[in-house]
């Protein structure tokens, strides 16, 4: 039986979204309709909203990629998943082509993203793959469910680059951008046993890095003059940690941000750049010859990585509700424009 669902469909750049009853079809064969419990938004949702990042899908659309909620109807061949407590991947691979069978699946080209490929999750129900669903190991509370929504990218995405730039234990690991993403960064590195140098320009930012496991915070425009990769530099040596091979993780989705990530590049570094941006920056390429060192991209996250995440956050050994906020859906208008305004300081999650 259809489903009638509402969400908050983006029409126009920094225009208010418009809430819109409509109808959700009965899913077909490989297809699971999910009820939202939780919807995180993303810095990538406000680029959409703003106009400086355009959706694939024309307008209107429902955003949202942040997605935790549970089954409510499956078809017939996935039916086993009604009833399940689920993560949606942010980022969706078609599971069947020839690069999803080489284990490409971040670049599989018929992958669907909520909320920029289809509509997303700020709306009562989504309709998804069925696929790639991450099934909770158990039921949760709707209390604990909604925090969860974050694990489809703020957790995951920060988990691959991590796991992709060969971080081990004793490495130096710096973080450029400690807000959603950057905050997860920090906590699974020390994680994986690093040393977490943690660079921002907002105090505020840089004191819940501390507070997440950071060794050395540095702000970005204070400490331009002496030098952020100084500063590094003299905190390694103070420390006896290794002067080169350093993992650096841009996740702030900035120009500034990737200016100085690159900046920070030293002998047999690896660059992750994570944050997106639309921005375009000047810099020096040579410096990963010069410096034998590597940039990666990283985009989304493979779904087969979404269990060691979930595994992390219900262990307790990763702090997820604590970098979260809870709003209600209804209030979306409001939680955008005070997100453009920098007034929410931790990463919003939208419940209906």
């Amino acid at each position: 039986m259809p489903i009638q669902a509402q969400g908050w469909f983006f029409v126009a750049a920094d225009e208010p979204l418009d809430r819109r009853d409509f109808t959700i079809e009965d899913p077909g064969p490989g297809e699971a309709v999910v009820r939202v419990s939780g919807c995180g938004l993303c810095h990538t949702d406000l680029g959409f909203y703003n106009g400086s990042v355009p959706t694939r899908h024309e307008l209107p659309l429902i955003l949202g990629h942040e997605i935790s909620g549970t089954v409510q109807t499956a078809g017939p061949d996935v039916s086993d998943l009604v009833g399940k407590q689920v993560i949606v991947p942010a980022v969706m691979p078609c599971g069947e082509c020839d690069l999803c069978r080489a284990g490409l699946r971040n670049i599989c080209k018929a992958q669907v993203m909520p909320g920029n490929d289809m509509n997303g999750g700020f709306a009562t129900h989504i309709k998804v793959p069925a696929r790639f669903l991450c099934a909770l190991p158990k039921t949760l509370s709707a209390d604990d469910l909604w925090p969860l929504s974050v694990v489809a990218d703020a957790v995951t995405t920060p988990l691959q680059a991590i796991k992709r730039s060969g971080l081990k234990a004793g490495d130096v690991a710096v973080v450029v951008g400690c807000g959603g993403i950057g905050s997860y960064a920090i906590q699974l590195a020390g994680l994986f046993g690093a040393r977490v140098v943690a660079v921002d320009v907002d105090d505020g930012k840089l004191e819940g890095a501390k507070a997440k496991g950071a060794s050395l915070t540095l702000n970005a425009t204070a400490a331009y003059e002496r030098g952020v990769k100084g500063e590094i530099r003299k905190f390694t040596k103070a420390e006896g940690l290794p002067s080169t091979c350093h993992r650096i993780f841009e996740c702030s989705g900035t120009g500034a941000g990737q200016k100085t990530a690159f900046g920070l590049l030293n002998h047999g570094a690896t660059l992750s750049v994570v944050g997106f941006t639309m921005d375009k920056i000047e810099i020096r390429l040579s410096n990963l010859m010069a410096f034998d060192a590597k940039a990666i991209g990283n985009w989304g996250c493979d779904p087969v990585l979404y269990p060691e995440a979930v595994d992390l956050a219900l262990e307790g050994r990763l702090d997820v509700r604590g970098n979260v906020e809870k709003h209600a859906l209804a209030d979306i208008n409001q939680v955008f424009a005070d997100a453009l305004a920098h007034r929410i300081e931790k990463r919003a999650v939208l419940v209906p």
